[in-house]
């Protein structure tokens, strides 16, 4: 059977009675939102992003938490107050990205967030770098229940891997990869789902079709190509790819812009949610010095930071005038490339 056919039969697995209702209630206010223009929101989040930790062992330069350059405090999350937040959303909640900014294994509780996520029948996923998959580490990841597993490999050479992933060996990320096939064969398991993901750039584009082979070779799951996020695109293309399809961002006469037309709506904000390692409530990834905080699940339930004045008023200011909040100018969501 289709390694991806195998996945959505997993996921659709999570669902229930509830969940599907709780998503029809978000669809069905979320296209009522759009035709008003007010913010009407039934139901409870059907994905969740929580951060595990904004530390990283990289220093990727378009990343805040490589160029250590966050506003917000760095650090780990605990389990004490993780379980609090599965245990209020877990009967709406489907899909679970334990991933925001860092490297979510260096956490050292990243499994037990995992393993009780994976009890109450949640689908969850997460994006590492993969330099600790050691064989041990491996073994636990693949029985811990995780659904998904992104791992970065933006070159098919040391030389071009390291122009981005900045600190990081290729080696290991193979290595580690092999590592929890290996498990996953050995145990007889199908998860998780192991997708490599490749950010083009214009110094690796041209490796794209040696990273199709090797993924092939390996064994993966399935090859990612993504669009990179670049934060100066304005005026810099030291990194946008030459090739626009592979591209967020179109050339013009002054620099670049992005393609996106930034209409007044946006799904993220009536499906779910991003929390950080310290419980501030944000409104998506693209926010990820947290500038818009809405409350803190660590002072508030999260239902009632949810449905807060705060949070309703940035979903009204979503559907006036999308272009004009900071966080949303650099947004893409529906611009990523997968082969």
């Amino acid at each position: 059977m289709n390694r991806n056919i195998t996945d959505g039969i997993n996921l659709f697995s999570k669902l229930n009675g509830r969940r599907l209702l709780n998503a029809t209630k978000l669809l069905s206010s979320y296209y009522i939102s759009k035709a008003f223009k007010k913010p009407i929101h039934w139901g409870m989040p059907l994905t969740m992003e929580i951060e595990p930790t904004t530390s990283c062992n990289l220093r990727c330069p378009q990343c805040p938490s490589g160029l250590r350059e966050f506003t917000r405090n760095t650090g780990m999350l605990n389990l004490e107050l993780y379980k609090k937040i599965i245990d209020e959303i877990h009967e709406d909640l489907i899909w679970l990205v334990l991933y925001f900014q860092g490297e979510p294994f260096l956490n050292t509780s990243f499994l037990e967030f995992v393993k009780y996520a994976a009890a109450k029948n949640i689908y969850t996923a997460t994006s590492s770098n993969a330099h600790y998959f050691t064989s041990d580490m491996a073994k636990a990841t693949v029985q811990s229940g995780l659904d998904r597993l992104i791992i970065s490999i933006d070159g098919t050479t040391q030389d071009t891997y390291s122009k981005y992933r900045i600190g990081g060996n290729i080696e290991k990320v193979i290595e580690g990869t092999e590592n929890l096939l290996k498990w996953k064969k050995e145990l007889g398991l199908k998860t998780p789902h192991i997708i490599w993901q490749f950010i083009a750039f214009k110094h690796n584009e041209h490796q794209i079709p040696e990273i199709k082979k090797l993924a092939k070779k390996i064994g993966v799951d399935e090859l990612g190509i993504k669009t990179a996020q670049i934060y100066d695109y304005e005026t810099s293309d030291n990194f946008i790819p030459t090739n626009e399809d592979l591209s967020r961002y179109t050339k013009t006469e002054d620099g670049y812009k992005i393609k996106n037309k930034l209409l007044n709506q946006c799904w993220r904000m009536w499906r779910g949610s991003v929390i950080t390692w310290d419980g501030l409530v944000v409104p998506c990834c693209f926010d990820k010095d947290a500038t818009h905080q809405f409350g803190n699940v660590s002072d508030f339930s999260f239902k009632a930071v949810w449905q807060n004045d705060q949070y309703n008023r940035f979903r009204t200011a979503i559907l006036k005038s999308r272009k004009e909040i900071d966080i949303c100018k650099n947004c893409t969501e529906g611009t990523k490339v997968w082969n």
